[in-house]
């Protein structure tokens, strides 16, 4: 028996027109995605337009301008190695793999300028320059020149450490992490500032609000209209 039609049809109307809006959600219509596709790929250009540090990381390695690094480190594997030996060559330092070891001698700001700008033409997306510049890695993954950076740079921070420079192991710590594994895991993803898409990130804010408590009211409606009611006695 229904205590009160009106609450109870309202609230009806409220959950029918949410799951009309919740289908509606999960079609392909926002630019070929449904709108939770959409909305993580904005909010995933908005994270990497906010995640840009090359500059700063470029002003912190001139603090280890003059320093000429001489570690051996141990690679993933000895094809790794190999393949590092001709990324190391690019910056003027030299380097020799036996198995997975790898030992790298020369200017230690040189390595990381090249390691940064590297990282940079990644972080636009430029997957291309870099398999123009290494030709040993143009069959590979775009990311995999990258990925070799991000092993030789921890390979650095490990190795620097045992030899107490820890001034120049914190810059490598400090590349990988704000630069190089940024670039490398947003790849291909478009960067946008947020001032930019202040609007559709304002509305998703106020709508996600909104539908939850639309459905809230929707079955409170339903329930109240139903004549069932919460009593403490």
């Amino acid at each position: 028996m229904i205590h009160n039609k009106k609450e109870f049809t309202g609230g009806l109307v409220l959950i029918v027109a949410f799951f009309v809006v919740l289908i509606a959600m999960f079609q392909p219509i926002f630019d070929g995605h449904n709108a939770m596709g959409y909305l993580d790929n904005l909010y995933n250009s908005i994270s990497k337009g906010s995640a840009y540090y090359v500059d700063n990381l470029k002003e912190e390695a001139k603090t280890v301008s003059g320093y000429q690094v001489n570690v051996t480190m141990k690679m993933e594997n000895e094809t790794q190695a190999a393949d590092s030996v001709a990324l190391i060559a690019a910056t003027g330092a030299t380097a020799t793999a036996e198995g997975k070891d790898l030992t790298i001698a020369g200017d230690y700001f040189a390595i990381l300028s090249t390691i940064l700008d590297d990282a940079d033409r990644m972080y636009h997306n430029d997957g291309a320059a870099l398999k123009t510049k290494y030709p040993a890695f143009q069959s590979k993954d775009d990311r995999q020149a990258l990925y070799n950076w991000s092993t030789i740079l921890a390979g650095f921070d490990k190795e620097l450490k045992e030899q107490k420079a820890f001034a120049e192991a914190k810059v490598a710590f400090n590349i990988n992490s704000k630069v190089v594994e940024t670039a490398y895991n947003y790849y291909s993803v478009v960067p946008e500032q947020i001032r930019d898409k202040a609007g559709i990130v304002i509305f998703s804010l106020v709508f996600y609000v909104v539908y939850t408590m639309w459905y809230g009211f929707g079955i409170l409606f339903i329930f109240e209209g139903w004549g069932l009611k919460i009593s403490g006695h």
